[in-house]
């Protein structure tokens, strides 16, 4: 998260507001669809909700009502304390959505051409993140992806990847994870959180990628058994 991204202010404009975003989920939404996670499960330190966000799947409606889902097999976390995060130093309009209450979108733009999805945790004034870094899809696939394409683990196997494959892109930067929005995340199946208990699911605790300054933080997580991981 320390690669340079241009932010579209009209989107979000956040630098000057102590606490630029409501709460979301206000009126006890909280139980609003069973299985979605609430903000007050992300109100943590992305080091935390990081591993925990692994096997819980990304939802992704798109305008037509299509409802796609992937699941979560790689993540990396940043937090305020972090030199690699990008709200380490200061409160920028770019940066502006990791100041908000936990539930949030961070969503930014690298080298011009990739788009990067990350969810907000913690607490507002609190700048913490989590990157989620691979999916792995399950049916229905994404609507621009050919059924019988060659290595479909690999069509999500990347943070770039995975928004282009979703269409995320800057305008759903400071969205909130919410049923009936754009985004929303959902936990673990009781089975899978069972084989999780019973360590029949391996992961993987590494340093994070593409990265210079904090480069040495064990800071990524993967389900180690997944072709959909971008690297290990």
């Amino acid at each position: 998260m320390i690669h340079s991204a241009s932010v579209d202010r009209s989107a979000v404009n956040l630098e000057s507001r102590s606490n630029p975003l409501p709460d979301p989920w206000p009126d006890s939404g909280e139980a609003s669809q069973e299985g979605a996670i609430a903000p007050s499960w992300l109100a943590r330190c992305a080091t935390q909700i990081a591993p925990d966000l692994l096997g819980c799947t990304l939802v992704r409606q798109f305008p037509d009502g299509q409802v796609v889902r992937g699941l979560i097999v790689e993540t990396e976390a940043y937090t305020a304390d972090d030199p690699a995060c990008h709200a380490y130093r200061r409160r920028t309009a770019r940066n502006g959505v990791m100041f908000g209450p936990p539930g949030y979108a961070y969503v930014y733009l690298i080298y011009g051409i990739y788009h990067c999805i990350n969810v907000v945790t913690e607490a507002p004034d609190v700048p913490n993140a989590v990157l989620i870094r691979a999916l792995q899809f399950e049916a229905p696939l994404p609507p621009q992806v050919p059924p019988g394409r060659d290595q479909l683990h690999r069509v999500a196997a990347g943070p770039g990847k995975l928004c282009r494959a979703l269409q995320i892109d800057l305008s759903l930067n400071g969205a909130c994870f919410m049923p009936g929005q754009p985004l929303w995340l959902e936990h673990r199946t009781p089975q899978f959180q069972r084989n999780w208990q019973q360590g029949a699911i391996a992961h993987t605790q590494t340093t994070r990628i593409g990265i210079t300054q904090g480069a040495g933080f064990p800071w990524r997580w993967y389900l180690t058994a997944s072709p959909a991981v971008s690297k290990r």
